[in-house]
């Protein structure tokens, strides 16, 4: 098996913002004239390159915009990199954002197969994990509820429960503890644990620099779309502090 479950070169990826302009209050009351157009181009991801080993927890942080969520996206094919590539060994789960992309008018156990599914999952593969994925994230009373009646803590807790059960080799979580009561917060770090004792790969964004700290083996510093500081949690997190005194 190779070393690396995750091998990034030179990504890169812009955006563009439009905005629209009048030259006046009147003319944005009245909207007698055209509005004008600008359009801005935002360098979201800057040259950026790592490798997350089998079995690593590899945290990411930076400031908001500073290209974390796009990076992931990119990883996991959501968004495709205006150069550079990315080379994924095995199945891969982002849990962004709160949620897989669940669908708010269908119910929790109808999202766990259709987001599985969507993701490469066979049915009967899932259809094996399904009441276990429900008890782990303690929705049993609301299986067959739809999602859009879920609190934001109910849908975290399903999107978590049913990456870590559908069991892929690399998963992507993105503030997975912002969401959620202790004792959640404490099964999700055990499941995590357990994955990387088994040699998944994980990847890991917070702002949160205390389980930064504990829980990731290598950190990066994403600073402003570029890559600020990669190796220790202490090295990384001291980088981010000092580049956040600088913006004061």
């Amino acid at each position: 098996m190779d070393e690396y479950a995750i091998v990034t070169k030179n990504i890169s990826k812009k955006f563009t913002i439009h905005h629209e302009k009048t030259d006046s209050i009147f003319e944005a009351a009245t909207g007698l004239f055209q509005k004008k157009k600008k359009t801005e181009v935002l360098q979201a991801l800057d040259d950026v390159s790592f490798n997350v080993k089998h079995g690593e927890i590899f945290g990411i942080i930076g400031r908001n915009g500073g290209g974390k969520t796009t990076l992931l996206r990119i990883i996991s094919k959501i968004y495709a990199p205006d150069s550079g590539s990315v080379d994924v060994k095995g199945s891969i789960i982002p849990v962004l954002a709160l949620g897989l992309g669940f669908h708010p008018e269908l119910t929790a156990i109808t999202n766990i197969y259709q987001s599985s599914i969507l993701l490469g999952f066979k049915k009967a593969d899932i259809a094996k994990r399904v009441d276990e994925i429900i008890k782990f994230a303690e929705l049993e009373k609301f299986a067959d509820t739809k999602v859009k009646n879920f609190s934001a803590g109910m849908q975290m807790r399903l999107a978590f429960a049913t990456s870590v059960l559908v069991d892929p080799d690399i998963l992507l979580l993105d503030e997975v503890f912002a969401v959620g009561d202790i004792n959640f917060q404490k099964k999700c770090f055990d499941t995590i644990m357990d994955f990387k004792k088994r040699g998944k790969a994980i990847i890991y964004v917070s702002h949160d620099m205390n389980s930064i700290k504990n829980f990731c083996d290598t950190v990066m510093f994403l600073k402003e779309g570029k890559v600020g500081s990669i190796g220790s949690p202490q090295k990384s997190v001291a980088a981010y502090l000092d580049y956040l005194e600088t913006q004061k």
